[in-house]
């Protein structure tokens, strides 16, 4: 991943600027994201690192520039590019009347299944094995999240959006998560997300930081 655009990258920004309340968050912004690399979106609060999260998902238009998917915009692509994505936001994103099985059925009725892994498998390699049955509403916030990070594993999504996917997760939690997502990498997955936790991802894995606060 490079800070300038390049034009063979799977995932590519051109000069974005994202204006909020008459300010200007960020201008002549340019980045590249290959498989099995991961950006990491840094900056104080207010920076615009939740808004340029969506302008990676297509649910926001920047002021100017374009964001490309294999070269092609993906605000003309729509669904053809949603259907490669998964994004995990501040909410967990779970119907809390339904059970995690019911809500991970629901995740990949919704998106493409990935191969090789069952629901129940999801469940235990994120630590919810023998809750599966039980209504989301009942399990406690860390549970929750664990839970939303499952949904990305059962989708054959090769981006992932995370803003601030370590939320209400313990030490244990967060660890066995980073192991995920590096796993996730070396499929030749990709991943752009905010934290404020310092990412214990191994050395092979191709971790990039941009500092919003500094543009």
């Amino acid at each position: 991943m490079t800070t300038s655009a390049v034009s063979t990258a799977t995932f590519e920004a051109q000069s974005l600027e994202c204006i909020r309340d008459d300010r200007v968050l960020f201008e002549n912004l340019c980045f590249t994201i290959s498989p099995g690399e991961a950006l990491v979106l840094e900056g104080r609060n207010g920076s615009g690192k939740t808004s340029l999260l969506r302008i990676i998902c297509g649910i926001r238009l920047p002021e100017s520039g374009k964001v490309l998917w294999e070269g092609n915009d993906i605000f003309h692509l729509g669904p053809e590019f949603h259907e490669h994505t998964a994004y995990l936001g501040h909410k967990d994103g779970s119907k809390q009347d339904l059970t995690p099985l019911e809500n991970l059925r629901v995740a990949q009725g919704l998106g493409k299944a990935r191969e090789g892994i069952t629901l129940e498998d999801a469940l235990e390699q994120v630590g919810l094995f023998g809750f599966e049955d039980v209504p989301t509403r009942n399990l406690s916030a860390g549970q929750q999240r664990r839970l939303a990070i499952a949904r990305l594993l059962v989708t054959d999504a090769k981006l992932w959006i995370l803003d601030e996917p370590f939320t209400s997760l313990d030490r244990k939690g967060i660890e066995q998560m980073e192991r995920l997502f590096e796993e996730h990498l070396k499929r030749g997955g990709m991943a752009a997300m905010t934290t404020h936790h310092r990412i214990g991802f191994k050395e092979e894995v191709k971790l990039v930081r941009i500092n919003l606060s500094d543009r």
